[in-house]
């Protein structure tokens, strides 16, 4: 056999969401206990080493990450034309979806004011959000959530552990002066 971080290694390089434990060692033909030792000695590795990617739990199971230290280069490579990004609409929609969820189409669109159906269709294909249920009303229309994608592309273990949307909201008082600087004298 392979030695296992070598193993471990390519498994997560080509995997395209986290990989539980369990199916490591499921893959693999070993005990939970010594794939997880593997992973922890993968992971000392990688830091001996300095490579540009390190191992970490996300998503409820294991994935090789950037490495902090590289972040700016990435986020560099990030801006230049070839690398693929998020609109600001999708951003929005996917913000709306993240703090709102489970949220249907007609209630993104109530958020924002604007349809989001080509917005949602291109979250859903990118696999960042999925549709979780449908409600129970006329036309049962689909009502939207965020991936496991989602969450390990954040490095989130759950939902709960997006920041406060609170934290982003100016207080009233400065809402209040900011529409009392932009009212026309006519109000």
């Amino acid at each position: 056999m392979t030695n296992p971080r070598t193993a471990i290694e390519a498994i997560l390089f080509v995997a395209e969401r986290p990989v539980p434990v369990g199916e490591l060692a499921e893959v693999l033909e070993l005990a939970t206990g010594d794939v997880e030792e593997h992973l922890l000695g993968l992971a000392a590795d990688l830091d001996a080493r300095e490579a540009g990617t390190c191992v970490r739990e996300v998503a409820g199971g294991w994935r090789l990450a950037t490495r902090p230290s590289a972040y700016p280069y990435v986020e560099e490579y990030a801006a230049t034309p070839t690398a693929s990004r998020l609109s600001g609409a999708a951003l929005e929609v996917l913000s709306v979806v993240a703090y709102r969820q489970p949220v249907s189409r007609a209630q993104v669109a109530e958020l924002r004011g604007v349809d989001s159906d080509s917005v949602i269709r291109t979250l859903e294909r990118r696999g960042l959000i999925e549709e979780v249920d449908r409600l129970n009303l006329p036309g049962n229309p689909a009502i939207y959530g965020t991936t496991d994608r989602f969450l390990e592309l954040m490095d989130l273990e759950v939902i709960d552990d997006l920041p406060p949307l609170a934290d982003h909201v100016p207080p009233a008082g400065v809402v209040e002066t900011l529409e009392e600087t932009f009212r026309t004298d006519g109000d």
